[in-house]
């Protein structure tokens, strides 16, 4: 058995409280599990039977192996969001089986939680805008390294802020990528992306547009 099939079967075989229990879809079953190992706290994702097809993959591959292709790539790109240490795919009685592990993103919660908790509440206008600029920044990163993130919601954004009277300190990060991948141009990864980001999200008609701006200076061009 080779290097990759122990650690694969390693994390296959680690256990956790449960952070998103066993689901069916994609006729097949995915859970999420946190797993504390060497002292660091890891989310290790389990798939049997849920795939993706693609021109590459026609009978399919676990979308965890696309996730952590994903994953890898923004590592690249700069762009935040959780590290991948471990992903893989195997067959199994003819039924496949994938692995993905993450490191954890300490402190951060989705966007839509944020807001809903006040979280931008006390905001003045300027700060508000660098949340906006930032983003677009950051995906405007992405899709000029021809990747889209292919479910952009702004619950998929992540949020670590510290809100005080005098100060706004934020990171951001990208999550849930199980559908992400590679494009031809930055313009196909953008045309995807920003249109569906403004289907599912709550900014107003003026946030949205200043966002625009903002990503269309940072990418370059009118999309």
């Amino acid at each position: 058995m080779g290097r990759a099939n122990n650690e694969f079967e390693f994390w296959w075989g680690t256990s956790g409280p449960w952070v998103e229990p066993p689901n069916v879809r994609r006729n097949g079953t995915s859970g999420v599990q946190r797993v504390v190992h060497d002292g660091k706290t890891l989310y290790v994702k389990r798939q049997t039977g849920h795939l993706f097809r693609s021109l590459r993959y026609p009978t399919g591959r676990p979308t965890a192996l696309r996730e952590g292709i994903a994953l890898t790539k923004l590592e690249e790109l700069g762009v935040n969001a959780p590290r991948p240490v471990f992903y893989g795919a195997r067959k199994v009685a003819g039924v496949w089986q994938g692995v993905l592990v993450t490191k954890d993103l300490g402190g951060f919660i989705d966007l839509d939680t944020w807001y809903a908790q006040g979280g931008a509440s006390t905001l003045s206008v300027e700060q508000h805008q660098r949340l906006f600029k930032r983003l677009a920044e950051t995906l405007a990163k992405m899709h000029l390294g021809k990747w889209q993130h292919g479910c952009m919601r702004s619950k998929h954004i992540f949020i670590k802020a510290t809100v005080t009277d005098t100060r706004f300190d934020f990171e951001l990060a990208l999550l849930d990528l199980e559908k992400s991948h590679g494009r031809i141009t930055a313009l196909g990864a953008a045309r995807h992306d920003i249109p569906q980001l403004r289907r599912h999200s709550f900014w107003d008609e003026s946030q949205w547009q200043y966002f625009l701006s903002c990503y269309e200076q940072a990418i370059g061009r009118a999309i």
